[in-house]
This record gives structure tokens, sequence and C-alpha cells, in this order.
């Protein structure tokens, strides 16, 4: 037990580190940023982070596959996927100012 939440706390930093990157590094460029105008200026969104955090997730889910753990291992996956997802979007990556 104690091993599983180990990793499911190393996958929720590592999630959480993806989700910065990409946000911080946008790479991809498939979708255009949603931008929205507020009084103060305008900001965006840009939707790098959160594909590279799915990309990454998938990934891992196919390991667990190959592993023949994916019972035991996906909710503890899944949990640090939505852990990292909600944490970075409280923090604010992906927004930027555009003025």
């Amino acid at each position: 037990m104690i091993k599983k939440v180990i990793f499911a706390l190393l996958q929720f930093v590592l999630f959480l580190v993806a989700f910065f990157a990409g946000s911080l590094l946008p790479v991809f460029q498939l979708l255009p940023s949603n931008s929205m105008t507020y009084a103060n200026g305008t900001r965006a969104f840009e939707w790098d982070g959160v594909f590279l955090m799915l990309a990454l997730f998938v990934l891992i889910l196919l390991i667990e596959a190959l592993r023949k753990r994916i019972r035991s291992a996906t909710p503890w996956t899944s949990l640090s996927l939505a852990l990292a997802a909600i944490l970075g979007l409280a923090m604010k990556f992906g927004f930027k100012d555009l003025q």
C-alpha cells in the first residue's frame, strides 16, 4: 500500500511538472489559445500543458497495461492526474496576459 501511494505521489509531481512545462513552453500549437477580454486586459489559456499531461497519462496507462497491473494501478494514476490538473489550474498554469 505504501508503495502505491509513493508511486502515486511521484506521478502527481510528474503530471504537475508536465502541465507547467507545457504551459510555459508551448510546443504543440495545435489549437488556438482561448482568449477572453476583460476591462483590465486580455487573458488567454494555452492548451499545450493539458495535452502534454494527457499524453503522459496515456503513456503511463500503456505501461501499466503491458505490466498487467492496470486494475490495481489505474485508480491511483487517475487520482494523480485529477489532483495535478486541479492544482495546476488553481495555480493558473496555462493562463497568459495579452496586452
